[in-house]
């Protein structure tokens, strides 16, 4: 996920949790994420969003490279990669 900016993992982790509080209902839902993440701008947050819904098309599609390659290679593993995919797919309300 290449944004127009670094993020941390504790600003991604803190992403997450306020997608988690913020739905694509809540007023000023932008400006609340920004809030939340600290050190971002109401724009860096948008793009980081479209980013992961991007990422989760991707891997949701199977055209991404780590997810033909578990499924190739480990099917035990790919089994348990897809329920995860469904729940961050969930916590971005897509």
């Amino acid at each position: 996920m290449a944004s127009g900016s670094n993020w941390t993992p504790k600003q991604n982790k803190l992403f997450e949790n306020a997608l988690a509080i913020y739905d694509k209902d809540t007023p000023d839902r932008w400006h609340k994420l920004a809030r939340a993440v600290g050190g971002k701008t109401v724009e860096e947050v948008k793009l980081h969003y479209q980013n992961l819904v991007d990422d989760i098309k991707q891997i949701e599609s199977g055209h991404d490279e780590e997810s033909q390659a578990l499924v190739k290679y480990e099917p035990e593993i790919a089994v348990e990669y897809q329920p995860f995919n469904k729940r961050k797919c969930k916590a971005a309300n897509i």
